[in-house]
């Protein structure tokens, strides 16, 4: 059979030429297009070494950049997959950072941050037209054209980009960079685009005074002043920021989404339509001195306070990109860190003053700081966050059972669930009457206390709507005679989300079906097994295994006399098992005999 012929079309269409960035898993290179000598910047993956997740996020970035097709946005013009390595050809642009273009311009003012703003208004609003939401605004991925003066502004790096329909709003995860992140994703909101503008606050609010509106040393705080809107207008520096100004900033940090202002509507205000006649035309050269060093903060490695005049504030430490050129050339290589660090104060702290030298001296200093700072991007705490809520959903789905609310169970469960578990005697089990047979006529007539823990839970995710989970199973209840008890099993469930909400598609139990006796008094030599407490998942009440009441009473006791409540050991394989026993009165006729 022959074998399919490996795609060169790359190779045979495009040449490449020095490294402009470099990340884990890419590299950027300058590249030229054979037959027009047209240049770009080619982003090259190796795929060989993605998980299932990153080939899944590699092609939704692909598909959203080919969406896009604005003078503002950098442009992806090829998609190419040859044998181990996915080409991505973007726009080469050379103009470096927005950011740092300002800091070295003679001349800034508040109509030439309107002028900014209007661009990035712009690239935001036809992303969102689009179905587009960028979730990672900020300056490192604010670009320019061209080092030419008046070079277009241009949003780059949509490696955390989502595609919703309308004014869709969901959980899509936890994403972005610390200092930019909305209050709704901070509290695990469903969200959407609004994010995006509240991004724009923050980059705006930056750009008229050169430094953030939120900062803490620690991470917790920032988020907290975040989720408060905890920022204000000091003076003097925002003393000679026109109102216009401040209100457009007012209406991009509103804290609730469905009240902040649309892209659409920014570009309406007057400080953005009317900026010759509103926006104030003096020069801002204390904005231009906290933005440098706001800048040269950013690329930094360690945390620590900033140094400067009275009017500029203690600015974030930026972890920045490995390897990443400084001009800036799209794309971005993702960095290690985003964490923004800074002060608990509002306005310059006298610690400023007192402590200058000592300041300036570990503002170049090695990695000497506080190591409370965290190694981890967004999107490792978006992963932790996921796997969280898996175990939570699972918590609930357990809960259920245990109150016997079928109604809830059904909630939280597909309607088409499948399961493997020893009740069903070898049989795969699909969809919900098995189940419910459980509930109605065991699960919701018992009133005993139970209580369950979940032990050494594992959470896999596979992409962006699926995962499984693995864990250890203890339920503890009370049995007929008031005693406590403990039962385990093994479990292992998939998870499946649709439209927003976590749904049980399938799952798998270990254990053996139970061998339906009753409680009989000690003495009587044989194994106080029992029907199942409230709490065990439908059909899931199986430890007792189906080898006769001999074997049984052997494998789950192993000694003639066991302690109620205690897990026993056989003696020659040391597995574990429990005395289980009847919830209802005692009744030695229908004891089995071993």
């Amino acid at each position: 059979m022959a074998s399919t012929p490996t795609c060169t079309r790359f190779t045979d269409e495009y040449q490449l030429f020095e490294e402009l960035g470099k990340g884990a898993f890419s590299v950027v290179r300058r590249c030229m297009k054979i037959p027009t000598g047209q240049e770009y910047a080619a982003k090259i993956i190796n795929t060989k070494k993605l998980s299932a997740r990153d080939h899944q996020k590699l092609e939704r970035e692909a598909r959203i950049c080919r969406l896009l097709k604005h003078p503002n946005i950098v442009r992806l013009h090829d998609s190419i997959s040859e044998e181990g390595f996915h080409y991505l050809v973007f726009d080469l642009v050379t103009g470096g950072e927005l950011f740092e273009d300002i800091v070295a311009r003679e001349y800034y003012s508040e109509a030439d941050a309107s002028h900014c703003i209007q661009q990035i208004l712009e690239a935001v609003l036809h992303c969102h037209q689009m179905g587009v939401v960028h979730r990672d605004l900020k300056p490192e991925n604010l670009l320019l054209a061209s080092k030419s003066k008046g070079a277009a502004v241009k949003l780059a790096d949509f490696g955390l980009a989502i595609e919703v329909q309308g004014d869709q709003q969901a959980w899509f995860g936890f994403a972005g960079t610390p200092g930019y992140l909305s209050p709704e994703v901070l509290r695990k909101d469903p969200y959407g685009k609004p994010v995006d503008m509240w991004a724009c606050g923050v980059i705006l609010y930056i750009l008229l005074v050169g430094y953030p509106p939120f900062w803490d040393e620690d991470q917790h705080r920032l988020y907290q002043q975040i989720k408060a809107g905890a920022y204000d207008f000091p003076s003097p520096e925002w003393d000679t920021v026109t109102p216009e100004a401040k209100d457009l900033i007012n209406k991009m940090l509103t804290i609730n989404p469905a009240k902040r202002i649309t892209a659409s509507e920014a570009l309406k205000h007057p400080w953005i339509c009317q900026r010759s006649t509103v926006a104030s035309m003096m020069h801002r050269q204390e904005t231009v001195d906290c933005l440098k060093k706001f800048n040269a903060r950013r690329k930094l490695k360690e945390r620590n306070f900033y140094k400067g005049s009275s009017t500029c504030r203690p600015q974030y430490s930026y972890y920045s990109f490995s390897g990443a050129p400084e001009s800036g050339v799209y794309p971005r290589i993702k960095p290690v860190m985003k964490a923004e660090i800074g002060t608990t104060t509002r306005g310059c702290s006298s610690l400023n003053y007192a402590v200058r030298g000592v300041q300036l001296k570990n503002m170049f200093s090695s990695q000497q700081e506080s190591t409370e700072s965290s190694n981890t991007t967004i999107e490792d705490e978006d992963v932790k966050a996921r796997k969280q809520e898996i175990i939570k959903v699972t918590e609930q789905l357990i809960e259920a059972i245990n109150n016997g609310d079928f109604e809830a169970y059904t909630k939280i469960c597909d309607p088409g669930l499948t399961a493997f578990e020893p009740e069903a005697l070898g049989n795969l089990v699909e969809g919900m009457d098995f189940h419910r047979f459980y509930f109605e006529n065991a699960l919701s007539k018992s009133n005993k206390p139970i209580h369950t823990i979940i032990l050494n839970p594992h959470v896999h995710l596979v992409g962006e709507d699926a995962a499984c989970i693995a864990y250890i199973r203890l339920t503890q209840y009370m049995d007929g005679g008031g005693m406590p008890k403990t039962m385990q099993s093994e479990e292992t469930r998939v998870w499946h989300r649709r439209d927003g909400k976590w749904q049980n598609v399938h799952f798998h139990r270990s254990g053996s079906p139970t061998v339906p006796t009753r409680w009989v008094p000690a003495g009587r030599g044989s194994c106080s097994h029992a029907a199942p407490p409230r709490g065990r998942e439908p059909g899931a009440w199986g430890f007792v295994p189906a080898l006769g009441p001999a074997a049984g009473h052997r494998r789950l006791c192993g000694k003639r006399r066991q302690i109620p409540g205690q897990v026993s050991q056989t003696p020659a394989t040391g597995q574990q098992g429990v005395v289980l026993e009847n919830q209802g009165p005692p009744d030695q006729g229908d004891a089995p005999q071993g």
